[in-house]
Parts: C-alpha cells; structure tokens; sequence
C-alpha cells in the first residue's frame, strides 16, 4: 500500500475547502455529513453553497481572508477550484500556513489523504480507496457494497452503541463476541432490517438479561484450498472471523492467516487436530485449517463427542 487506510476524528476540528464552485460544492456535500465545522474560502461561490451557508450548514469566507489561523484546526483542506493554476497556488499557499492534511482534487501527486469512495450507513461507513488509480473502479465496488448492506444497518449500529456499556458490564469478553454475533448475524439484525425497529430492541436485551450459558467449544475443519487467501470459500472466511483460535500444520501458506480475526490466536502445530481439540474441549471456538480440499475428516474429529463440529472443505 502506498497510503495508510484510516478515518480523520472531526469532532471539534474544521472542514476547510478552497474554491466556491461546482467541485469546491461536491466536497461540501461530503464534509457536511461529518460533526466538523465547514469553511469554504473562494471569491464566488455557487448557488447551492450560498444555500448551504444560508442553512447555517457551513460558513463562507473572502480567499483575501486565508490566514494560518484558518488551518489551526483543521482535520483536512479540500482545494477545489477546478483550475489546474489555480489548485497548484492554493496547495502551496495552504501548505505555506501550516495545513497539516491537504487534498487537492484529480491531483493525486499533490495530495497528503486520498479521498475514497463512501458507503454511508451512519455510524457504519465503508471507505474504499484506489490510491487514485482508478476511481471509477472504486465507484464500481462501491455499488457492489450498497447492495449488500440493507439501509437501516446504520441505526442497528446505533442500538449496539448504546447497549455496548450494559453489555460490557454483565458478559466476559467471549461472551460478549458471542453476543454480538448473534445480534448482527440472527434474529434481532432480520427483524431490525424489516422494519422492526423495536421487535430488535426487545429481542437484544432479552437475550441480555438472559445471561450467557456455558462456553462451547467447537471446531471448524475448513479447506485451505490452493493456499491463496481469495480462493478460500465464503464459509471458511466466515468460521476464520469467528474463531477464537487458528490451527495449522506447518506446511500452510501464510496468506491464508489473513483471513482470520485480528486478536485470533495462530498456532502452528505438529498434531494440529489433537491440539484443536484440547482448545475446544476448554471452551474456544477453533478453526482447524487444512492444506488442499480438506474433504475428508480425520477419525479423531468424527468421533469427538460434546462438541460442535463443523466439516467445511475448500477448493480441490
């Protein structure tokens, strides 16, 4: 990667963008949804950053008024004049007064953040970048993803934020991964993408109030497949993400690893599947990753009994 993918806080900072045209306006559109206070600095401006100025959404000022103190509290400047000329002298004249992150519009070279594509489920945002490669592809990718996340995910994110602290109170860190998978991948997130806002709220702090039961160990057999992480099948992705633990033999190409939860345990083992059982017999949820297919079960694992066992092979 040539640019480090992140998210700039805004709370109590400024949104700055130079130019008052149509592009100085397509940033403001942007900017707006963040809490940031909005400044635009141009000498004409746009019809609809008048009205946006009007509504009290952003502030306008004279370009003769750009001072350093402008950038003091900056999160980012936007320069979008739509002039080539004109963007190379206000980065510079930005840059000169101490704007620490400037992004200059369709001039990758000049710019110090990228802006990506957006998916925008509030507080759920999806950002995708292409280093200013091929934006077009960005927004291709970005179609894809509005089509798989239903458009009330933003308030489910809501209602978890505000039960995080209850939550955290009463459930042990697995339980409450267990929790919140179940929230985000059962009943309540079905009932609250149809319209059942209060259905989920009352299907959550049930299963809240219910306590957690004891840990049960299980273990996933998946395929690895031909060792490349995006040859891995859709449920062995699924089953890494969960997982408390990755075991693994020592022949595994390390790309696959990727797959997994960040704070998964990885361990490689001579007798992986003796080591995957003694991990899901104290209760963690193990994937046993298999080199190739994966289509058969060993012996050990087909007869283990009190456990979950889930057999998921890979691409031959």
């Amino acid at each position: 990667m040539k640019a480090f993918p992140m998210f700039l806080a805004t709370t109590g900072r400024r949104i700055v963008i130079l130019g008052g045209g149509e592009q100085a306006a397509q940033k403001a559109r942007l900017a707006i949804r963040t809490d940031a206070e909005i400044v635009v600095a141009g000498f004409e401006f746009d019809d609809e950053l008048r009205a946006l100025a009007e509504e009290g959404r952003l502030r306008l000022v004279d370009a003769h008024e750009i001072h350093a103190d402008l950038f003091e509290r900056a999160a980012i400047t936007f320069v979008a004049t739509g002039s080539a000329g004109a963007d190379g002298a206000l980065h510079a004249l930005a840059k000169g007064l101490g704007a620490p992150v400037v992004n200059v519009v369709d001039r990758p070279a000049l710019c110090d953040a990228l802006t990506p594509s957006i998916v925008d489920r509030d507080p759920v945002v999806v950002a995708i970048g292409t280093e200013g490669t091929a934006p077009v592809l960005g927004r291709q990718i970005k179609t894809a993803v509005e089509t798989m996340l239903e458009p009330r995910l933003g308030a489910l994110a809501a209602l978890a934020g505000r039960m995080r602290g209850a939550v955290g109170q009463r459930l042990a860190p697995r339980a409450r991964r267990d929790f919140w998978v179940w929230v985000f991948s059962g009943p309540v997130r079905r009932a609250h993408s149809s319209g059942s806002e209060r259905r989920a709220a009352q299907l959550l702090k049930a299963r809240l109030e219910e306590g957690p039961g004891a840990a049960e160990g299980a273990i996933a057999y998946v395929g690895a497949g031909p060792g490349e992480a995006d040859l891995m099948c859709l449920r062995g992705v699924r089953r890494m993400q969960e997982a408390d633990l990755v075991v693994h033999g020592p022949d595994l190409p390390a790309g696959i690893l990727e797959l997994a939860r960040r704070d998964a345990e990885r361990r490689v083992a001579p007798d992986p599947v003796a080591v995957a059982l003694e991990a899901a017999r104290d209760g963690a949820r193990v994937v046993l990753l298999a080199p190739g297919a994966g289509r058969e079960l060993p012996q050990a694992l087909s007869e283990a009994q009190g456990l979950d066992i889930e057999h998921v092979p890979g691409i031959g």
